[in-house]
């Protein structure tokens, strides 16, 4: 997946919006709600890498990083409850939209 794939599913989910809340970076690109404003994704270039932070629930955050070497603690955020997907060519796409949802749920309210 790349950076327009993640937003263009994001897109996909209801009454979302796409932002660019940081001045000096047009790079990094926030999905929120339109409701609440709450983000769900944060999409970023890290040392030349494509990142993903997403919500999860704690237990969930453990298991997935114990089984995926692109999931990692999230860079820059509260890492009890946010992950980091590290976007690359062997990340499984099914899983990625799936942590995307689970991040939008969580973050609805």
């Amino acid at each position: 997946m790349n950076k327009r794939d993640v937003i263009k599913y994001c897109l996909t989910l209801p009454n979302t919006f796409e932002d660019y809340p940081f001045p000096d970076d047009n790079a990094s690109v926030v999905m929120k709600h339109t409701n609440n404003k709450k983000w769900f994704a944060l999409i970023m270039e890290v040392k030349g890498e494509l990142y993903l932070n997403v919500k999860t629930e704690p237990n969930y955050s453990d298991l997935l990083r114990n089984s995926y070497d692109y999931i990692i603690p999230a860079y820059h955020m509260n890492k009890e409850h946010w992950n980091t997907v590290i976007l690359s060519e062997n990340v499984d796409v099914n899983l990625v939209k799936e942590l995307i949802e689970q991040s939008y749920q969580l973050t609805k309210k």
